[in-house]
């Protein structure tokens, strides 16, 4: 165990890693589980996790879980009936509805005993096994031990306690009050989510690139407001580095033209722009000097404005350090983008498909979510 006010982490760099680890503390758990997920699949996987679930609740654990109405939406409600006859809890956030499709929970989290958890990209779903090279998507995930777990569990709670998004007026005011930073001695916790106010990641990231000059961006799905974009530039005009690794295989084709589209100016103001070619790329992690922010959430409209996420910001030399030998390492399964040959790889159909996916991502999705956030009943 860490010191009490200091936080012991551990890098988990695929699904081979990562799954085994966070069923071993379920089976170790003694006082409560919380799991929070946005993709659960009723597979091979989701069956382990259900069974460990279950010999916890029947131990005497507390054992609750949250699943996305929507992410989940393949996962039928009887699949939760082997929790629920030993006492344990599951729900799913929003349940799905036109008028509120939109708004969803984007979150991956699982708290043990208030004392451990895991953060990061990965789902409950059988794509994310493997190594994230010759099989299953590149991911990318952390356990904590310390203080953190035990904020993390409370904005569990949080989310847990709205999930049926019954829109009364006081729990429109407690949604509200999700989104937000939560402080502690060895790390920042940023929660976000719809409404007023500013995104905490996105106003965190900003002020970390006013003055970064080493800047390295892996992510799954990558459009980001220009704001962002106009700081990617003015890093490298000052001399500094900045390197992105995105998706060159994406599961939502739309997005990567999306991303693609803005390659192009991107590269013209000195960034480096690479792309990730053996499995599908996932994983969130953004080092910006000595900066690390590690959880939920890409660099696209969705997790800057609409869906609810949490990042941790780590303040590290050590663990920037580690990050950045994890960014060189899958950097070398990746092909960077070469500014002439892209420029000529650009048909106008091409362009076009790109132009297009750019507009209903950045322009019509966070219209339609916005008119059902103002929509909903109070």
């Amino acid at each position: 165990m860490p010191p009490p006010h200091s936080t012991a982490w551990k890098w988990l760099r695929t699904g081979d890693e990562v799954f085994p680890a966070m069923l071993a503390a379920i089976d170790a758990a003694c006082g409560s589980v919380c799991l929070e997920t946005y993709i659960y699949e009723a597979g091979t996987l989701g069956e382990h996790f259900r069974s460990a679930l279950v010999r916890a609740q029947e131990r005497g654990v507390r054992v609750r879980v949250l699943v996305d109405g929507l992410g989940s939406y393949s996962l039928p409600d009887t699949f939760w009936l082997p929790l629920r006859g030993v006492g344990g809890e599951a729900r799913f956030f929003n349940p799905v509805a036109l008028n509120r499709m939109g708004i969803r929970n984007h979150r991956k989290l699982l708290v043990c005993d208030e004392t451990i958890a895991f953060i990061g990209g990965f789902n409950i779903a059988s794509e994310y096994e493997g190594d994230g090279v010759t099989r299953g998507w590149r991911d990318l995930g952390l356990s904590l031990e310390g203080p953190l777990a035990a904020q993390l569990a409370a904005s569990f709670d949080e989310m847990f306690a709205l999930a049926d998004f019954r829109h009364k007026r006081f729990v429109r005011l407690r949604r509200a009050a999700l989104k937000r930073t939560v402080a502690s001695s060895t790390g920042q916790l940023l929660l976000s989510g719809p409404g007023r106010g500013r995104n905490p990641i996105r106003r965190s990231l900003q002020n970390d690139l006013t003055h970064s000059r080493n800047v390295e961006i892996m992510v799954g799905y990558f459009l980001p407001t220009g704001r962002l974009r106009r700081m990617f530039g003015r890093v490298a005009r000052r001399g500094g580095a900045i390197q992105l690794l995105l998706p060159g295989k994406s599961d939502v084709a739309t997005s990567q033209l999306a991303g693609q589209s803005l390659y192009r100016r991107l590269l013209k103001s000195g960034v480096e722009v690479h792309e990730y070619e053996p499995q599908i790329l996932h994983a969130k992690l953004f080092v910006l000097s000595d900066a690390v922010y590690v959880g939920s959430a890409n660099l696209d409209p969705r997790s800057l404005s609409i869906n609810y996420e949490l990042m941790i910001r780590f303040e590290n030399p050590q663990m920037a350090a580690e990050a950045r030998a994890i960014f060189r390492e899958a950097r070398q399964h990746c092909r960077r983008i070469d500014p002439v040959e892209w420029r000529r790889s650009r048909t106008l159909w091409r362009q076009l498909k790109q132009w297009w996916a750019y507009f209903l991502l950045a322009r019509i999705d966070p219209y339609i979510a916005r008119r059902q956030w103002r929509a909903l009943p109070d």
